[in-house]
């Protein structure tokens, strides 16, 4: 099945004008919806994009995007701020900048691990109330790996549960973790589902154990899936999701999960579908939108990657032509993921993590090569 090319559109609420004709696009059969996914046409002007470029190989890989852009003559201009994962916060300038542009592109930050340090990608999520993750898991031809026909799409909560850090010693020794069930994520997995034609949503859960939280979590999604009878509902307990993707990935289509079982089944289709090195993802919320790389596992790498300048730019890049996309830039979009596409199928440049030793800027040369 031919993958069709990933956006990640900002979620917004209509005015009473725009729904009406928003609605006539729809099925007589589905109801009128009150939330789109498909974002506001753009008038062709530059754009500005907030850009932080992180910890480890952030800068390399930011700069990877930087020259391509440029090489592409791309209608977008960064605003570049210092920000690491070592801060006890993110400067304020920077949030405002985020608000005021919409958009960002954003290595990875180092998280600190114990010691009660809060994550500061954490913190930018909950801070733009970003509470949807999307990771797009497919095969790229020219990257050989176990398992074909992998196209995936993690859709995962991002600002509760446990893994947004909301928790709290009750008593010295008695930690207790809080967990909500949110609607929200539930109606973006299956509004995405429908508008980029995906025929499966899976709702990953543990409320075999979690019976309260996760049970709600169900609630929601079984509600949802009632307005969407088009599209195939199941669920998964997480420990028989993570069995199956290893043995059967390509049975899976659209998954949505909340905060902790998400990243973690983000980055296990990752690895299962080439590597966290060549996933992109993004995060969205009502009004802005970050761009990343979308599986995290080592995504600031370490220090004889960046001492010999060999961070694999692919993951960054794709999530830029999502960017692109977003912004209404397709055609600028499609020419970089063709472009990055054709580099891996030929397999003249690989880093690292791919079975060779290129450098990143060897890979940037490759891409603005075969920019059309």
């Amino acid at each position: 099945m031919a993958r069709r090319a990933l956006t990640l559109p900002i979620l917004k609420r209509l005015s009473d004008s725009s729904t009406a004709s928003a609605t006539r696009l729809l099925p007589p059969s589905q109801p009128a919806r009150t939330v789109t996914y498909m974002p506001r046409p753009g008038d062709g002007a530059p754009r500005a994009v907030t850009l932080i470029p992180g910890d480890g190989i952030g800068p390399l890989v930011t700069n990877a995007v930087e020259q391509v852009m440029s090489a592409m003559h791309a209608p977008v201009y960064f605003d570049t701020y210092e920000v690491h994962g070592n801060m006890k916060r993110v400067p304020e300038e920077v949030i405002e900048s985020i608000r005021k542009n919409k958009v960002c592109l954003k290595g990875g930050l180092r998280t600190p691990v114990g010691g009660g340090v809060s994550s500061l990608n954490v913190q930018l999520r909950k801070e733009l109330d970003l509470y949807a993750s999307l990771v797009n898991c497919f095969n790229l031809p020219g990257l050989p790996t176990r398992h074909e026909g992998v196209d995936i799409v993690v859709i995962r909560e991002n600002t509760e549960g446990e893994y947004s850090g909301l928790e709290h010693e009750v008593v010295p020794g008695v930690v207790e973790s809080l967990k909500f069930c949110s609607e929200r994520i539930a109606k973006y997995a299956f509004e995405y589902a429908y508008l980029n034609n995906r025929k499966k949503v899976t709702a990953v859960h543990k409320a075999n154990i979690m019976k309260l939280a996760d049970g709600l979590f169900l609630e929601s999604c079984r509600e949802v899936a009632t307005k969407y009878p088009s599209i195939k509902y199941n669920e998964i307990i997480v420990d028989n999701c993570c069995m199956q993707l290893v043995s059967k990935p390509e049975q899976f289509d659209v998954m949505v999960t909340p905060n902790l079982y998400g990243n973690l089944v983000a980055n296990t289709a990752a690895g299962i579908a080439g590597g966290t090195g060549v996933m992109p993802g993004g995060n969205v919320g009502a009004d802005t939108a970050v761009f990343e790389q979308g599986a995290s596992a080592g995504n600031v790498g370490n220090e004889k990657i960046v001492e010999h300048k060999k961070a694999n730019p692919v993951a960054f890049l794709l999530s830029s032509a999502m960017m692109l996309r977003h912004l209404q830039f397709p055609s600028f979009a499609d020419r970089l993921e063709t472009a990055v596409k054709r580099v891996i199928s030929e397999g003249k440049v690989r880093t690292k993590d791919l079975g060779g030793d290129s450098t990143t800027q060897e890979v940037v040369d490759a891409v603005i090569a075969k920019l059309d």
